[in-house]
């Protein structure tokens, strides 16, 4: 878990971390802002991926002055951690949606 944290990047691992750990003070204090933080987290997450993307993508375009092929390895790698801090938003919205389900009123 540690490894997939920091292959996600520190910057934005931290701020979806600090995003969860928000969740659940949000859920004892301010119920109704456990969604939007939780939808904001799943945005951060997005954000992060696609500018991780950018950054692959221009080093690889780099690479590829030299006119050597770009070996397959090195863009699934790259395409790999670039997906860390989505697949971490993803889980943190989830995250918020179970807590929003489980503070509702039962009827």
């Amino acid at each position: 878990m540690l490894n997939f944290f920091i292959e996600g990047g520190l910057g934005f691992m931290s701020v979806l971390t600090v995003l969860l750990v928000a969740i659940f003070f949000a859920a004892w204090k301010a119920p109704c802002w456990v969604k939007e933080i939780g939808l904001f987290a799943l945005l951060f997450g997005v954000l992060g991926t696609i500018i991780g993307l950018w950054q692959m993508f221009n080093a690889l375009g780099g690479l590829s002055k030299l006119n050597d092929p770009i070996p397959m390895g090195v863009l699934c790698t790259g395409l790999r951690l670039t997906l860390n801090t989505a697949i971490y938003g993803i889980g943190i919205y989830l995250v918020s949606l179970i807590v929003r389900v489980l503070q509702k009123p039962r009827l």
